[in-house]
């Protein structure tokens, strides 16, 4: 099957913003190099958009004391690049199409643990927002200058 047979998987992003409104971010277990992303994740079948959401945040961070800012209106996708087609997502999927929430994270830091049942993340750390692009992969970086834009709009 080539690539532009594959399907999107479907996912859900999390842009956590803490009181300062910097933004969460974790360093990937399976590419420890200085690449840094927000929470997401795939939907299951039948599964709502905003439950996925709460569960995939859970999944990879523990974080439970949220307030749900906003919905982004547009769906955002990526491909995967060549040297990952195949092997992520056992090759059923060319890349993900995602619906991406903005919440306002009301715990404080102890709340946070990565050493969840299926780690995701070795690290974690708050940024500011404007440095969202330049800490992800570069796959992903259109998405996340997408969201920069949303995030101000929504922010001023």
């Amino acid at each position: 099957m080539s690539k532009k047979q594959l399907p999107l998987r479907l996912g859900v992003g999390i842009i956590v913003l803490n009181k300062n409104n910097l933004v969460f971010v974790g360093k990937r277990k399976d590419n420890p190099i200085d690449k840094w992303q927000m929470p997401q994740g795939g939907v299951n079948k039948n599964e709502e958009l905003i439950s996925a959401m709460h569960r995939e945040l859970q999944e990879e961070t523990s974080i439970k004391s949220i307030e749900v800012l906003k919905e982004i209106d547009n769906w955002l996708q990526y491909d995967l690049p060549k040297n990952l087609l195949g092997i992520i997502w056992k090759g059923k999927f060319r890349g993900q199409k995602q619906k991406w929430f903005i919440v306002r994270f009301l715990g404080d830091d102890s709340e946070i643990n990565i050493k969840t049942e299926h780690p995701e993340f070795i690290d974690w750390k708050w940024i500011q927002m404007e440095d969202l692009p330049n800490v992800i992969v570069n796959f992903k970086k259109q998405v996340y200058k997408e969201l920069l834009v949303e995030l101000k709009k929504f922010i001023d």
